[in-house]
This record gives structure tokens, sequence and C-alpha cells, in this order.
């Protein structure tokens, strides 16, 4: 857990050099945008691997309903996230971005709001529960889901 807490600090990092590089008036270098995206994409890549391969089976297999609820909601979303990161990554060649900077601007915020806002679902809703399972037995678990609003936390 505290891989995956440190790579959502160096994906808010990396959101906000985005930001602040589209913030621009006119575009940087070409090479200043794409060694940024370069490791944007690296490690998105590498934290939504490591989700999928470690996090979401631990929960799946906690043997609690609620919990592998939970996981399931999250790695179906993970695929989505990656999908939508990899089509903006291909779609923004030098080129283009060159031709249609306030365009890319936007994509690039709106990729980066996205982002924000699945990291913080994580932290608030998916981390914690699955910080506990180590701790506590899963009916516990259950009433971190409940408190925390998980619909399927009262069908298990």
């Amino acid at each position: 857990m505290r891989r995956l807490r440190a790579e959502h600090s160096d994906l808010a990092m990396l959101g906000k050099a985005m930001c602040a590089l589209v913030a621009a008036p006119e575009p940087p270098p070409d090479d200043a945008i794409e060694a940024l995206r370069a490791r944007l994409r690296d490690t998105l890549v590498r934290h939504l691997k490591c989700e999928d391969w470690a996090l979401y089976p631990r929960l799946a297999a906690s043997g609690d309903a609620a919990l592998a609820g939970l996981a399931s909601r999250f790695a179906a979303e993970v695929g989505g996230i990656g999908r939508r990161f990899a089509e903006y990554d291909a779609d923004w060649s030098a080129g283009r971005v060159a031709a249609d900077w306030p365009g890319f601007c936007d994509a690039t915020r709106g990729m980066v709001e996205q982002l924000v806002e699945r990291i913080e679902r994580e932290e608030c809703d998916l981390y914690p529960v699955a910080e506990a399972l180590g701790d506590i037995r899963p009916p516990a678990a259950r009433r971190m889901l409940l408190r925390a609003g998980a619909d399927d936390a009262t069908d298990a």
C-alpha cells in the first residue's frame, strides 16, 4: 500500500506539472512535453498494473462480498482510465500539439481532472479498506464500507 500511495503522490505531482505546462500561452519545446507525458504514462501504467495484479485480487479473495464488489467496481474502472489515457496520449502527436495548442491544453486538463478524481476516490474509499483488511476481520471491513457509502455493503 505504501507503494500505491507513493505512486498517487507521483501522479499528482506529474498532473500538476502537466497543468503548469498547459497554462502557458504557447507550447514549450516538443521534448519537454513528451518527457513529461512519458513520465506520467509510465507511472500511470505501473500503478494501474499493480492495482490490477495485486490489490484487486486480494480484495476479491477476502471472502467478503462487499469487499469483492468494491474491488470489482474499481477494477472495471481501471480499464477505462487506462484506455482513456492511452487514447489521449496517442491522439496528441507533437505535430497535433503544435497545431492545436488550446485543444491539447483542454484535453490535458480534462485528463488530469479524471486522474485526480480517481486518486481521491481510491484514497477515500478503497485504500483504507484495503489497508484494514490485513488487520481486521471482514465484518469490520464491511462496517468501513457502510460508513464510506458503498452500495453493495448492505448486500453482504
